[in-house]
This record gives C-alpha cells, structure tokens and sequence, in this order.
C-alpha cells in the first residue's frame, strides 16, 4: 500500500493539471471563436455598407445585412432593408420574395406597425401558407388588433407546424379568452403556464376563464395569489372579494377589498366598484362608520355613482338609531328580537305573550296574546323591513292571515310607507299600519328607555 501511495499523488496531479489546461485553453478557444465572430460581423457590416453607398439597390449588399440585423432581432434596423427588397422585388433578380416579405413582415409586426405587417405576412402566406413564422406573427398581429377569430386558425395552423412554442399557445388562449370563449381558452392557457408559471396575464386569464365558465373554486387561489400584483392585483381583489362574499365569507371579502383600494394606481372605475362592495361589507360586519366613510369618498369622485347618495342618507339616519339599523339590516336573529320587543311594548301596561313566531325572506310576524287590566285579545304583528312602498296585496295577504289565526286585530310596519291603495284597503277593517316616521319614533323610544 504504501508503494502504490505515491503512484496516486501522482496521477491526480496530472489529472488536475489536465482539467487546468483545459479549461485554459478552452476559454482562449471561446474568446478567439467569439472575437471570430465579432469580425466577421464587423466585416459584413463594413463591406455591405460600403457598397450600398455606391448603390443603395445592391441586392446582394441588401440580402447579407438585412439577414444579420434579422438574425440579431434588430427590426429597428432591418426593417428598412427588407422594405427596399419589396419594392425592388418587382424588378430585379435574385430576391427571394417569399421570405423577404414573410421577413419584412416579422419585423413590421415586431415594431407595432400591425398594417404594413398584416400586409406583408398576408401575401406571404399567399406563397407559402406551410411557414411557421406566417403563421404565428400573423395570428400574433390579428390578436392584437383585437381580430380574435380570424387569428384562432392561424395559430392552430401554426402549433401544427412546430408544436413546441409555448407563446402560441399563449396567444390561442388569450384570443380565446378575450373572445369570451372561456371554456375553450383553458387548455391552451394551461399548456403555455406550463412552460412560464409565473406569467401574471396567462395567470389572471386563466383564473377569469375558470371564474366565468363556473368554477370559480378553482380560481380563487389564483386571485388570492395575485392580489399583491400591481397590473392585476385590484382586479384579482374585487374577483376574490365576489367569490367571498357569495360565500357568506365576510371577512375574507373584506380583507380582498382592502387590499384592493390599496391599488391606487389601478383605473378608477375598478376603484369605485371595489370601494362600493367594501362598504357593504362593513354594514354587514356593524361597522356603519367605515361604511359611511368609504360612501363619502365615491361621491367626492363620482357624485351619482351607483345609489351612494340614497345609501349615505340612509345609513347616516341608521348610524344616529341602533334599533332602527337592527330593524333595517341586523341579522335574522336580531331583527326578531326586536319585533318581541316592539310587540310587547306596543301597547301600555300590558303584558304580552308570544304565541308563534313566523320568519320569511320579506318580513317577520308574530301572534300575541295582549292582556291588559281592561281588555284582552290576539293580535297579529307583520313586520316588513322593505325601505320602499309596501302594496295592497301584502296587506291583502296579511289580513288573511288575521282571519286564519281568528286574531281580532292586526298592526303591520314597514321601514318604508304604505301605498295609497294599501291605506284605502284597510278602512273598516282590524288593521293598523305603521310606516318608518312612526316606527323610527317607537324604535327611539326604545332605545331610550335601554339606557
């Protein structure tokens, strides 16, 4: 073993020595290959343009140039050359004006000059219709001239041709989605996320697609993913805040929202709407003065947007009664306890026994037994939480209801009024109506007498 020692110090050595060289060597190789290169470009630079000095319709000058600045993606430079080539096409040899317009076109397309691109790539086509690149840059072009049918089968055409460019699949879905298309725009979407995950307007595309054609379950972890994005974040917030508060997730819908005025750069429309939405969320999480607050600052901007004027009036007159605000936008739960306490305070000195309680989406109703020391009887209370006209027909429907019940009198309220007809209904009949000024009135009294 220890004759054998040095033997392997020394072929490690050597193997050392070996990767140093060549590595040295290697790199002197790359230097010298792209200095090589540098020069020759220099010298097709030089020489072209040389000879377009003396002749600025040198084809073959034109051709070698024009095909290095192509081959760069320098469009800004040889868009001019093959515009030259097109015209000279018509008269001299030696163009090949398939790929000269196919790359006058690409270039064009690549400038934004979507018509001399569209025409170009159009007559192209005529041509050579098996191109990718004829294809691709004309379905590319016609998506962003917002021509999203017309660009669909090009695409297809051109994924046939090379299947392996994630960017078209990417614009097949956009010109899918942006057709409203959504169920259709998936597939193509996904595939191209699969080559550019973090690619923020495939990700939005995607998460709308799958929100609009009914399954927005799978589209909120994008939405919440994205709220921070400052292109998309105040979209994603107000799609995060719908789907929650659908949910009955008020909360969560409020934390969306928040994020989202926070996006102050985002347009102004968008701001509104999520502004609007989040101040419904604070009435429905009792927090009337943020609500008020954020209704104030839409009018600033936009003084009839929406029914904000109407909403400040009346949440202001809410926030000054907190009975009527139960009675108007409490919970279920709290807006019945309340009607208990209306009907056992309605009348004076006298006590009052709940004999059925009834809870529908439109009102609450109550049938009492009321004793006093001079009378006694069944009353039936019907309390509508309606802030508009409340009609005939619903008082129709709730004197029957008195008939059903053998009750010998009935009280209905409303947070709004009662129609001419619903007033002319009940004369002569056990009906008692209380519109919201008296009601308002009953509620205050009640809160002042908890005090």
């Amino acid at each position: 073993m220890e004759a054998l020692f040095p033997i392997l110090i020394a072929i490690i050595v050597v193997a050392v020595f070996g990767i140093l060289l060549s590595l040295i060597f290697g790199s002197k190789n790359k230097v010298k290959k792209s200095g090589g290169r540098s020069k020759e470009r220099q010298s097709i630079v030089r020489d072209a343009t040389k000879k377009l000095t003396s002749d600025p319709h040198n084809v073959p000058a034109l051709t070698e140039l024009s095909n290095l600045y192509y081959k760069e993606h320098n469009w800004q430079g040889a868009y001019p050359l093959y515009a030259t080539l097109v015209n000279l096409s018509s008269t001299r040899v030696g163009i090949n004006l398939a790929e000269v317009k196919l790359r006058y076109g690409v270039c064009a397309a690549n400038l934004s000059k979507h018509q001399e691109a569209l025409k170009a790539l159009l007559e192209a086509r005529k041509l050579n219709s098996d191109v990718f690149d004829v294809n691709f840059y004309l379905g590319k072009v016609l998506v962003e001239q917002k021509e999203y049918e017309k660009a669909i089968p090009l695409l297809k055409k051109a994924i046939t041709i090379n299947n392996d460019v994630p960017e078209c699949y990417g614009l097949i879905g956009k010109a899918y989605y942006l057709s409203k298309r959504y169920k259709e725009s998936l597939p193509y979407l996904r595939r191209a996320l699969d080559s550019n995950p973090e690619d923020k307007d495939l990700l939005f595309s995607m998460a709308d697609a799958l929100n609009e054609s009914g399954t927005p379950d799978r589209a909120i972890k994008v939405f919440m993913h994205l709220r921070p994005d400052p292109v998309y974040g105040a979209q994603s917030c107000l799609a995060a805040g719908i789907y929650h508060t659908r949910c009955n997730q008020n909360e969560a819908a409020i934390k969306d929202y928040e994020i989202g005025i926070k996006h102050e750069n985002a347009p102004q429309d968008l701001l509104l709407n999520i502004k609007y939405r989040l101040s419904q969320c604070y009435i429905k999480a009792n927090n009337m003065p943020a609500s008020l607050s954020l209704l104030k600052s839409i009018q600033l901007i936009s003084p009839n947007y929406k029914d904000v004027p109407a909403l400040i009036t009346k949440y202001q007159e809410l926030n000054q009664n907190s009975n009527l605000r139960t009675y108007m936008i409490g919970t279920s739960n709290e807006f019945v306890a309340l009607c208990r306490k209306i009907a056992s305070t309605f009348f004076k000195k006298s006590r009052t026994k709940v004999i059925d309680i009834n809870v529908s989406s439109d009102y609450a109703e109550l049938l009492t037994e009321i004793n006093t020391d001079k009378w006694q009887d069944v009353i039936t209370f019907r309390f509508y939480r309606s802030t508009g006209s409340t009609g005939e027909l619903y008082v129709r429907d709730f004197h029957a209801k008195i008939r059903d019940e053998k009750a010998g009198r009935g009280i209905c309220f409303t947070a709004g009024v009662f129609s001419d007809e619903a007033r002319k209904y009940i004369e002569g009949r056990p009906i008692d109506l209380i519109e919201k000024t008296q009601l308002a009135k009953i509620l205050s009294s009640l809160e002042m007498n908890s005090l």
